[in-house]
């Protein structure tokens, strides 16, 4: 979903190329009326559309499927990343990008949201496995002596690894409001990080997205 044709095209090839079928919209409208009558696995959505904004599709699109969306955006600044983050996108990828890293951007995205629909038991990301079920985790097979909410913020970032959870998504998923301080967060962040991170001062496993929130990485 994109008016700037040339990006479609581009987009149509690369994507094809690896398996996909590809639709296209150029407004919101038609973007509207076409993921309603197509019912996509993924969508690639431009915020700049001719006769309206993405973001009124994207909320469009909230309202009845958690497709997968991703956001193209020429703005980077945090406000508006948070915004369509919030607003229920999968993740975002600034103008200009290269082919690879939105096809592997689309992959994790579909990922994940498979891992949710399947309601999975366990996963394993780089040392780590986590027991949903148990409520256990393990790094290099030896059990981490986790806190109540430590867990519930590791589970929480596992379950969505590599999509970014703004600050407001996981005050909101764990603590039940997004009024709370935000540093509340950023503690309980450098907690978990002392327990799972091999050099918690250059973490690899979360990742923090200055001024939007924290991702976990994949595998």
């Amino acid at each position: 979903m994109d008016d700037d044709a040339p990006i479609r095209r581009v987009i149509r090839i690369a994507a094809e190329a690896t398996g996909y079928r590809v639709e296209e919209a150029e407004s919101v409208h038609e973007a509207r009326v076409k993921a309603a009558f197509i019912q996509p696995n993924i969508v690639i959505l431009d915020l700049g559309l001719p006769d309206g904004s993405g973001l009124d599709v994207l909320q469009s699109l909230r309202t009845w499927t958690s497709v997968p969306v991703l956001v193209l955006t020429a703005q980077a600044d945090d406000a508006m990343i948070v915004s369509v983050l919030d607003a229920g996108a999968d993740d975002y990828i600034v103008k200009p990008f290269s082919m690879p890293t939105l096809l592997a951007r689309m992959r994790v995205a579909l990922r994940h949201h498979a891992s949710i629909e399947t309601g999975e038991s366990r996963r394993t990301i780089g040392p780590l496995s986590i027991d949903f079920a148990a409520r256990v985790v393990t790094k290099n097979g030896e059990e981490v002596h986790l806190t109540s909410t430590e867990y519930d913020l590791l589970a929480l970032l596992c379950k969505h690894a590599g999509r970014v959870l703004t600050h407001s998504f996981i005050l909101n998923a764990i603590w039940g409001s997004s009024n709370e301080d935000p540093q509340i967060v950023r503690v309980f962040i450098r907690q978990l990080r002392a327990k799972i991170e091999s050099n918690p001062t250059h973490p690899t496993l979360i990742r923090t997205e200055i001024g939007v929130g924290y991702r976990m990485e994949e595998g």
